[in-house]
């Protein structure tokens, strides 16, 4: 199985100058949606070593907004379904914190309803209720249960690898849980000493081969073909 990580594109709160700013669910900036709509065209007619098509079978998706319309020209461009899988949430999850008191306060995220009027082809596990996926009461998710989330999503991954080893699974993310779940496909789970940090780009592709027999085989990371210099972000 082949297993390609996307970040969103630049979302409003990317380019904030005091991330206390910060929206809970963000939009796309203008450059965000250019990049999103350039990723998708690339995607579609680019070709890997040996003149292979990206070829995506399967298109996972973060319930968050930013990722939504960032997977929305790809799903297009492939005629795939997107799948929406809650675990691809970023880590910390919805919630904003008061700039004044600290207090964190959780939000439910968009609703069943939401989602199913905004996005074409669209599959919603049963989480997803007209309250929304998120818990409020969880506040802000701590970064242990966002080391478990990436656990477990390697973990059903792998799984997946076993039982469709020809599948070319395309997920889209976020930085924080795509530099999690590179850990967790690797084996470096981070401790309190960790320093390092898998960064990526706006809409950019990390490609992992999952090989019955072969183990894992890390192709790139952090690949932005698609962009050029002055449409690359952080």
């Amino acid at each position: 199985m082949r297993v390609y990580l996307i970040r969103h594109a630049q979302s409003t709160n990317n380019v904030l100058q005091d991330v206390r700013d910060r929206v809970v669910d963000p939009d796309l900036t203008p450059l965000g949606y250019e990049q999103a709509e350039t990723l998708a065209s690339w995607l579609a007619r680019a070709t890997e070593l040996k003149g292979e098509p990206f070829g995506f079978t399967r298109l996972l998706v973060s319930p968050m907004w930013r990722a939504l319309l960032t997977a929305q020209p790809l799903a297009r461009a492939y005629s795939l379904p997107m799948h929406v899988e809650i675990d691809l949430h970023e880590v910390g999850g919805m919630f904003l914190e008061d700039r004044d008191t600290g207090i964190i306060t959780g939000y439910g995220g968009l609703t069943r309803s939401t989602m199913l009027e905004r996005f074409d082809n669209l599959h919603l596990p049963d989480s997803v209720t007209e309250q929304g996926w998120w818990n409020p009461q969880m506040g802000m998710e701590s970064y242990a249960h966002g080391i478990m989330r990436a656990v477990r999503t390697a973990h059903r991954i792998v799984q997946m690898a076993q039982d469709h080893p020809h599948e070319r699974l395309a997920l889209v993310t976020h930085g924080a849980f795509m530099d999690l779940l590179v850990k967790a496909f690797l084996h470096q789970l981070p401790t309190p000493e960790t320093t390092l940090f898998y960064a990526h780009y706006n809409t950019a592709i990390t490609r992992l081969d999952l090989r019955e027999g072969d183990g894992l085989r890390v192709h790139y990371l952090n690949r932005v073909d698609h962009l050029p210099l002055d449409k690359r972000s952080w």
